[in-house]
């Protein structure tokens, strides 16, 4: 079990990045496998980027590949979102998620609680 903080969020113009941050409490934040979800106004959550527990594998969804980059540092017990090249279709709430095991072939076992990123033309 592990707890998730979600941070850096905001407003920023199209073109431009952002860097969401999520740290994880607990000792055991090194086995979990992690992933990045967004949910935009009216529609459904949705998948965006996942990492392996030791970060050897990423995954992403096709409307962010080149985009966004995933990546952790379990030293700080810490997973990143690097944002780039931002489109206003990417203005959504972001929730970070642990798999609960080392893997991401299954479903996120807990939540944060979100960070808005809202991107503007």
């Amino acid at each position: 079990q592990v707890q998730l903080v979600e941070s850096g969020g905001g407003l920023v113009q199209a073109g431009g990045s952002l860097r969401l941050s999520c740290v994880g409490s607990g000792r055991t934040f090194s086995s979990y496998a992690m992933g990045w979800f967004r949910q935009a106004p009216g529609k459904e959550r949705e998948f965006v980027a996942a990492i392996s527990w030791n970060g050897g594998n990423t995954a992403y969804t096709d409307s962010v590949k080149g985009r966004f980059t995933i990546s952790r540092d379990n030293a700080k017990n810490t997973v990143y979102l690097q944002m780039n090249s931002l489109k206003p279709e990417d203005t959504a709430v972001y929730f970070c998620a642990a798999y609960g095991s080392a893997w991401y072939n299954n479903s996120p076992r807990v939540w944060g609680q979100g960070t808005l990123v809202t991107v503007s033309s």
